[in-house]
């Protein structure tokens, strides 16, 4: 879950992303990239439970590639998006990745990791 202060700017950033916008219960949000999810609450309107303290850009999340790191960083171009780190080598719950970082329109966070790394 990521407490954001507009779903549709995040929608719009996640959406360059690959994500596609999920829209469920009575009028909540996600997106859905991969076989991962992000709840969306937007600040001050937060649905219990949440975090103790929610705010728009403190999340830190790594969302797992179904293409490359090659195809990530031509998409992050073309939409406009800046590498803030990377390609780096990393370990994660899935093993050895390569992954590069951005920012979302709240500041959150997001590696974008290709399992395995490069050949």
């Amino acid at each position: 879950m990521l407490t954001v202060r507009h779903p549709d700017r995040t929608v719009a950033f996640y959406a360059a992303l690959g994500a596609r916008e999920v829209r469920f219960g009575e009028g909540r949000r996600a997106v859905e990239i991969g076989g991962q999810r992000i709840n969306l609450h937007t600040a001050g309107m937060e649905i219990e439970p949440h975090a103790r303290a929610p705010v728009p850009g403190s999340g830190d999340v790594c969302l797992l590639l179904e293409g490359t790191i090659g195809e990530a960083l031509a998409a992050l171009a073309e939409a406009g998006i800046p590498v803030e780190l990377g390609p780096v080598p990393r370990t994660g719950a899935a093993g050895p990745l390569l992954s590069v970082y951005v920012r979302d329109p709240d500041g959150n966070l997001v590696e974008l990791a290709e399992v395995g790394g490069p050949d």
